[in-house]
């Protein structure tokens, strides 16, 4: 590559990596993207996703009765981050920036890059606290078609052109090692060029150095990502306030999710923030078909499976599916290290979709005919079944005694109790017998079949559990899912980052998760789900119109 000259180097080229580029080359400005995978893996995480977007009074939203706008979002927004430490006064300056973007100008522009999405709109987050507090007020998780595939493309295909057309140089197996600093400012990348890999995108790739390189350049964007496939380093930066990181957790994202960049800017100067703000989930499977190491699936449940902790006590609210994520992990992880779905097939059929554009063929690849017959045919999504007949995680079973023994043989080292699981369960169930109750799930359930879109497609009439005509009875042993990181590079509202004592570092910017999706963290604690993918592009945009 020393035939290229280029204005700036960008340190990795998933979705944050590539938004930056083309935003870059739009301004004349040529690009060299480095990334230490293949060919094979442009895009990065975003790949993998399920290609939902936090949009704020879409058309989409509008003509399924949905009232949205920026003032509720901001809101929604603040209630859920809870800024409240001095270094968040950048953080939350991207927070109210991103939610003007998601209310004005990103859909028209995704929309003219060629994205189009689901029309039935996701709700995710619902809090289930006060108004003022965690949450998604509305329905805001707009998917898209072609899911995080879907996304990709077009950045993929905009780094194809601009590279025909001299702009652009892909640089992969190009493993960063250094930033170089000259009078205090950045000036450069060096590191190891990797030998070849033919690994399929997410596998586990060859580390072995057959070379070295280092390329100067006016500006260096680092975009790449968190730390969730370095369980270390999660464990290192794990929060308190959650309780006691998990001996056993599965992996959300392949290992190159490392968080290498993160140490090699702070030792070029380098400010990070928010470092124990992260975010994983509760509902994770072991994959039984892995692609990466660990390979974790998460399920994203409607409202109506009944949620136990390790120890057989059903949870109280919020602590429900689909209400309030963090807050769940903290509830679970005071009794042990897993928790208990049991539900009904009626639910699992209604309710179970799985995370990943790999789980959802339907809207990955193909159209209106694909998605009914997948979502509203017998039996679950063709996915879930699998995961249901092979995974290890899935108890089905004819009665609850035979479901609650293999429960406990699948945990022995945390058994529940046959009567304190079915007292919990009828219950519930007696609750169904008037339109009104004291369940506040019961409720919740209702409440959600008040929106068309989770009636139609995701939640099930509420039913008795216990009832055989409702069955089989099913178990789902849950575990943690790593994820992303709510903290990262502190940057300013240029994308440029921040060093320690707050002054800029010149020549160098970040993007994407390694900037905690903007500012070092504009999640504050709490995300409100669609907003990882819309930060990469926000962020990235953000730091290729700066740069």
């Amino acid at each position: 590559m020393s035939d290229f000259t280029a204005d700036i180097i960008i340190v990795g080229a998933g979705l944050a990596g590539m938004t930056a580029a083309h935003e870059a080359v739009l301004r004349g400005r040529r690009v060299l993207l480095l990334d230490q995978e293949g060919p094979q893996s442009l895009g990065g995480q975003a790949f993998w996703s399920l290609g939902g977007l936090f949009m704020v009074d879409s058309p989409e939203q509008r003509r399924l009765g949905i009232k949205d706008s920026a003032e509720l979002a901001w809101s929604d927004w603040q209630g859920s981050a809870q800024f409240d430490r001095a270094e968040d006064a950048n953080p939350r300056l991207w927070a109210e920036r991103f939610v003007e973007f998601a209310a004005g100008d990103m859909r028209d522009w995704l929309h003219g890059l060629g994205m189009r999405w689901f029309p039935v709109v996701g709700w995710a987050e619902r809090g289930g606290a006060q108004a003022g507090g965690h949450g998604n007020t509305v329905p805001r998780f707009h998917i898209t078609w072609g899911t995080g595939t879907g996304v990709v493309k077009p950045f993929a295909d905009l780094m194809v052109r601009h590279a025909a057309d001299g702009m652009l140089r892909l640089g992969f197996r190009h493993r960063v090692g250094d930033l170089i600093v000259e009078n205090g400012a950045v000036k450069g990348v060096s590191g190891d060029v990797l030998e070849d890999s033919t690994e399929p995108r997410g596998r586990s790739s060859s580390r072995k150095v057959v070379g070295a390189f280092e390329h100067r350049a006016e500006a260096v964007i680092i975009t790449s990502g968190g730390i969730g496939g370095n369980h270390e380093m999660v464990r290192k930066h794990w929060p308190a306030r959650l309780g006691k990181a998990p001996s056993v957790m599965v992996a959300g994202v392949p290992d190159y999710v490392d968080g290498r960049m993160h140490g090699i800017a702070a030792k070029a100067g380098a400010g990070l923030i928010n470092e124990d703000r992260m975010w994983h989930y509760c509902e994770g499977l072991q994959n039984f078909d892995p692609i990466w190491p660990n390979h974790g699936i998460r399920i994203l449940p409607g409202p109506s499976s009944m949620w136990f902790d390790a120890k057989g006590d059903r949870m109280e609210p919020p602590f429900m599916p689909g209400f309030d994520t963090l807050g769940t992990l903290a509830r679970i992880l005071r009794a042990g290290e897993h928790s208990w779905f049991i539900l009904t097939q009626k639910i699992i059929e209604k309710e179970f979709a799985l995370s990943g554009s790999e789980q959802n063929p339907d809207l990955t690849e193909g159209g209106w005919r694909e998605v009914l017959s997948a979502r509203l045919g017998k039996g679950a999504t063709p996915a879930v079944e699998a995961f249901k007949e092979k995974g290890a995680d899935f108890i089905v079973a004819d009665d609850l005694e035979t479901l609650v023994a293999r429960m406990n043989a699948l945990t022995p080292q945390a058994p529940v109790a046959l009567d304190h699981i079915r007292s919990q369960i009828r219950a519930r169930d007696l609750q169904l017998g008037n339109s009104f109750c004291k369940d506040a799930q019961i409720t919740a359930i209702r409440g959600a079949r008040s929106y068309k879109g989770d009636k139609l497609i995701r939640t099930a009439k509420p039913h008795a559990i216990l009832d055989p005509e409702n069955g089989p009875l099913i178990a789902v042993r849950l575990n943690v899912i790593t994820r992303k990181s709510l903290g990262g590079l502190h940057t300013d509202i240029e994308g440029r980052v921040l060093t320690p004592e707050g002054a800029v570092l010149p020549g160098l910017y970040a993007a994407g998760e390694a900037s905690g999706f903007g500012g070092g963290g504009y999640h504050g604690y709490n995300a409100l789900e669609g907003t990882f993918l819309g930060g990469c592009l926000f962020s990235g945009r953000t730091a290729g119109q700066n740069a």
